[in-house]
């Protein structure tokens, strides 16, 4: 069956898709129509922390499955008060809302965020964002979302954004002497904006600028969380303690699930009738989200985690050393990688499609940045397989290139 004329036919493009149908996954591999395997360094851009039918994933979907898939909010939701519960106890006290996806998460944080500027902010109003940044594509998100070609020519609402360049703790401190911003809002690593992270010293910075100025300090880490970065939250490596985090992708285990933790000065601020889903949260949902914390909380799955964390970054540097012309820098944190490219627009895409043949899936952002974005339960062997092939393909392109 001609799978991609039929998706061409029947969907509205509004991604760029591979040229491969997917028809089953199982562990670190994506299997397409014709049976050929992939090792998923995409995970879904960031969503399958498990990888692919993981049995405890498996074994929550059918239980839950077995008693019911939707309440509505009206009743007591327990796999999501238990979830809620594990999110707040290791992260900050507060209360957790639940949503579908992270740009509802954001949208949910600028509607919290105005509340508690009329409530406590001191005339203060306002997000800081930094340049580059994504936060979503719904109309509020698209607001705060620092990218040309995201927000292009969108209505977008009036409230005052203000953009802040990446590191640049005096800016910050300047732009509060001009605006009363009332919070500020970072993901601890760009994501879409070419995997940069944020120095810890930077974030501590922020952090007291906005207990000097009486801002509220908020982290995306709808891409970065659920162990992404070798922590929980990518926040904890810098010890700072934000009034409000957003999260999804990973939390709903290859579900839609998404939300936000709001501190003590901002957990009391909704009231019934404020905001509010039909569907989140989703019991199946939450309850993969505790099969996926069980996991991640477990010591001996931690363990191996930071030890193929070292043995990745590891071999990239070895190869970057190696081929120093093709990869003159690596950035991100744990399983985070962005790899810029030496190369044009075209030359990374064709780079990518040839991973793609020789069974690697990768992703591209910024048209030059190789985005890895691997499962949590990728092996020492995953990660041989693909620096052999990537290196192979490295030197291909560079020959092409002369």
């Amino acid at each position: 069956m001609d799978w991609r004329s039929l998706d061409e036919q029947y969907i509205i493009s509004t991604y760029k898709r591979l040229p491969i149908a997917i028809a089953k996954g199982s562990g670190n591999y994506l299997y397409d129509t014709e049976g050929k395997s992939y090792l998923d360094l995409f995970t879904g851009l960031a969503v399958n922390v498990l990888g692919h039918s993981h049995p405890k994933i498996v074994q929550a979907l059918r239980e839950q499955g077995e008693q019911f898939l939707h309440i509505s909010n009206v009743f007591l939701n327990q796999p999501a008060i238990r979830l809620a519960q594990r999110l707040v106890e290791r992260t900050i006290p507060g209360k957790v809302f639940f949503s579908n996806s992270g740009a509802e998460a954001t949208e949910a944080a600028i509607k919290l965020i105005h509340k508690w500027t009329k409530a406590q902010g001191a005339g203060r109003e306002g997000i800081v964002v930094l340049r580059n940044s994504f936060h979503g594509r719904t109309l509020g998100a698209v607001r705060l979302t620092r990218q040309p070609n995201v927000y292009q020519d969108f209505p977008q609402p009036t409230f005052p954004v203000f953009e802040l360049e990446v590191e640049d703790a005096a800016g910050l401190r300047a732009l509060c002497q001009e605006a009363k911003p009332a919070a500020v809002l970072m993901e601890p690593v760009l994501g879409s904006g070419g995997v940069i992270p944020l120095s810890d010293d930077f974030l501590r910075e922020v952090e007291a600028i906005c207990r000097e100025e009486g801002m509220l300090l908020c982290m995306d880490e709808i891409q970065t969380g659920m162990g992404r970065t070798g922590k929980l939250f990518a926040y904890q490596h810098a010890g700072v303690t934000p009034d409000l985090i957003l999260f999804a992708k990973g939390v709903g285990g290859g579900l839609p699930l998404g939300g936000l933790i709001a501190g003590t000065q901002l957990m009391d601020l909704f009231k019934p009738g404020d905001h509010g889903s039909t569907f989140a949260p989703s019991p199946l949902s939450a309850a993969l989200g505790n099969a996926v914390m069980d996991e991640l909380l477990n010591p001996s799955f931690d363990a191996q985690l930071q030890e193929v964390i070292q043995y990745l970054w590891n071999g990239l540097e070895s190869l970057r050393e190696r081929l120093p012309q093709q990869l003159q820098a690596l950035r991100g944190k744990g399983m985070m990688v962005g790899i810029p490219l030496t190369a044009t627009p075209e030359e990374a895409s064709r780079l990518q499609q040839n991973l793609l043949d020789e069974g690697i899936l990768v992703d591209v952002t910024q048209k030059t940045v190789v985005r890895l974005l691997p499962p949590l339960t990728l092996t020492t062997k995953d990660v041989d397989f693909f620096l052999a092939v990537f290196s192979r393909q490295l030197k291909a392109l560079s020959s092409e290139e002369e």
